[in-house]
């Protein structure tokens, strides 16, 4: 019989994860029974995607906010830190910046306007219109800032960003002065010495730094890219990626990620006969068109995934081949046609005109995205997705 559907994706649960568990053995044994109890059975190139916070919970990568700290003064000393470009997180930035200030004495925070990178807005467009105010040219101390724009709080979360981190810096006992600028230099006006938290942009940012005269530029994924006291930490990520555990600690980024999906492919293997990709995941790709949020406040999707996710999707359109290709077929000869198109598509469609409209964006990105919107960033409990059909296509 005809197959009717093409990609499921379905959210799988498995136990409450702690230090010390087999990440492996525990998702593999997920995944074959939710398999057993819904009445699906895996196939070759089905997808495991775990989320990144069950991998680093089972390593124990957690850190405190006292070892932040003395990272923090490992690194600046008795220096004044600029503190720029933040992300307004709760969750994301807060225990950060409570190490950061508690492991120095003055903090100059500068904050980017009107929105941070990943698309917080302090303000929006329509008020820098309306008061004629251009982020890309016009810094603002912190009492222009209030005088032109009052106080806002964040419409989600109902935060007054401003007021909210400059009193995490000053309850830590460190002096906090805050400006406004879109422009890295500007902070060299008040320190030579910064923390550049910016994620994506993090290496531009810093080489306009030291360019233009700073004397000590750190990124986020400097600080706690190794054990500090026994801490947890992330070589290649440091502090980014990382997310509130408790009132006095954070999880970091999971670490060494490549041998726990090809290990847990592998196992897949041994228990199936088929051959089943495996990523971890983090935030979704993916942007919020009312509240403007792009969510990837990770510095990547998939921190590791086995080597079948590996490239871009190489797909035509079925729309553009039946309004050009075979604009003068119907029915079941159109649908062979199309058929025998896909089957004999080359192997790069890149600049052809009947792939243009597909997503020519990383296959791990795509899939980590549709992951995370199956998994969910609540009470969920489906910590791993598993996907069959992402890989079929019209004639399959």
């Amino acid at each position: 019989m005809e197959r009717t559907v093409g990609t499921v994706t379905r959210g799988v649960r498995c136990p409450i994860i702690n230090q010390g568990d087999s990440i492996e053995q525990i998702v593999v044994d997920s995944v074959l029974k939710a398999s057993q109890a819904e009445g699906f059975a895996p196939r070759d190139k089905d997808i495991v995607a775990i989320t990144e916070s069950i991998v680093a919970r089972a390593q124990g990568n957690y850190a405190t906010i006292d070892q932040i700290a003395k990272d923090i003064t490992n690194k600046f000393g008795n220096d004044t830190v600029g503190v720029i470009f933040p992300i307004l997180s709760r969750n994301r930035f807060a225990n950060c910046l409570r190490g950061i200030a508690r492991g120095t004495k003055k903090v100059v925070l500068m904050l980017s306007y009107p929105s941070d990178e990943v698309g917080n807005h302090l303000i929006s467009l329509d008020m820098l219109d309306e008061k004629g105010v251009n982020p890309w040219t016009d810094t603002l101390t912190e009492s222009e800032f209030r005088e032109l724009f009052g106080y806002n709080k964040h419409r989600f979360t109902g935060v007054d960003y401003i007021e909210y981190y400059k009193e995490l810096i000053t309850n830590e006992g460190a002096k906090c002065e805050v400006v406004f600028s879109q422009k890295p230099k500007t902070i060299l006006d008040y320190t030579k010495s910064v923390l550049t938290c910016d994620i994506h942009t993090r290496y531009r940012t810093k080489r306009i730094l030291e360019n233009n005269g700073a004397e000590k530029v750190f990124t986020l994924d400097d600080i706690l890219a190794e054990s500090v006291d026994g801490s947890g930490f992330n070589e290649n990520y440091g502090l980014l990626g990382s997310n509130k555990s408790t009132e006095e600690s954070i999880k970091l980024f999971p670490r060494d990620c490549q041998p726990v999906v090809d290990a847990i492919q592998k196992e897949l293997a041994a228990k199936t006969g088929k051959n089943i990709e495996v990523m971890v995941y983090g935030d979704g790709a993916f942007k919020d068109p009312v509240g403007k949020i792009w969510e990837l406040a990770d510095p990547v999707v998939s921190p590791a995934y086995t080597k079948g996710l590996d490239g871009t999707p190489n797909e035509v359109k079925l729309k553009y081949l039946a309004d050009n290709n075979f604009a003068d077929l119907s029915g079941k000869e159109l649908e062979e046609a199309i058929k025998k198109h896909i089957n004999e598509k080359d192997d790069d469609l890149v600049g052809a005109m009947e792939a243009q409209g597909t997503t020519p964006r990383q296959l791990t990105d795509l899939i980590g995205s549709l992951a995370d919107l199956t998994s969910g960033s609540g009470d969920k409990g489906t910590p791993i997705v598993y996907i069959q059909g992402y890989f079929d296509n019209f004639t399959k």
